[in-house]
Parts: C-alpha cells; sequence; structure tokens
C-alpha cells in the first residue's frame, strides 16, 4: 500500500501528466486513487444528503474506524471535495458538507453506487461460481 493511502501528506501533489508515452494515465491516478476509495465513495455518498456532523457520518458509513474517517475526510477536504466549518461552542462542533466540485461528483458516485445495488447479487454468484471451480485460490 502506498504513503497516499495510509496517511495526509503535506507535499504539493502534481497532478499533470508525467509526459512519458508510456504512462498515459499518469495523471489522473492521484484522483482516481482518491475518489475511487471505498470510504470516499461512501463519505460523498452520505455528504450528498447535506452537511453532516462526524458522528453522523460514523454511524451512517458501516464499519468505518474513526481513525479511517478522520483521514477520509481530511483527504477529500484536502482535495477540496468537502469542506469542514467548525462552530465555536462548548464542545466545539464540527460539521462536513460538500463542496461545489464535491456535490458535481454525486451523480457519478449515486450511479456506481446503485449499479452495486442492483448487481451485488449476480457478483456474489459470479465470486461463489469461481470459488468452486478454483478451490485453492487466494484471491478475495
Amino acid at each position: 500500500m502506498s504513503p497516499a493511502h495510509t496517511e495526509v501528506t503535506a507535499q504539493p501533489a502534481d497532478l499533470d501528466p508525467c509526459g512519458h508515452e508510456d504512462h498515459p494515465d499518469c495523471g489522473i491516478r492521484d484522483v482516481l486513487d482518491r475518489i475511487g476509495d471505498k470510504w470516499s465513495v461512501l463519505v460523498i455518498v452520505e455528504l450528498a444528503g447535506g452537511p453532516r456532523r462526524f458522528r453522523e457520518l460514523q454511524r451512517a458509513i458501516d464499519g468505518i474506524s474513526q481513525r479511517m474517517l478522520t483521514l477520509t475526510v481530511r483527504r477529500l477536504e484536502r482535495d477540496g471535495l468537502v469542506h469542514r466549518t467548525v462552530y465555536p461552542t462548548v464542545p466545539a462542533q464540527v460539521d462536513y458538507r460538500l463542496t461545489e466540485t464535491g456535490a458535481s461528483l454525486t451523480h457519478l458516485v449515486k450511479a456506481l453506487a446503485d449499479w452495486s445495488l442492483t448487481h451485488r447479487a449476480v457478483i456474489a454468484e459470479a465470486r461463489h461460481q469461481y470459488d468452486q471451480t478454483h478451490p485453492d485460490h487466494d484471491i478475495r
């Protein structure tokens, strides 16, 4: 796993294509890594319904740890997809909402989520069939 997947980096990201003829996609890998990450997709889907507080997001996204949610929203904030607002209360209240750029992703992410729900039974059956015909595989 690359460091970009485990920590929020402070160095500026270069999203320009690298210029190598044999790497035509390297200019978009970083962005696709972020928006294709399962937790990012789920956070974007949840925030498409409007602003949420941290605990609301955590309760809505089954299986996400506090640390992973923190990393995910920080990464999305760094990428300009999520806006974090801290309210001067005691204790401090924080909410997250999609930016205009983040909101422009929602139709794509929702389509992907809908597709996943529609096809999950077919995919589960295909996996079962594969596992039956390849009992020694270690693919998960």
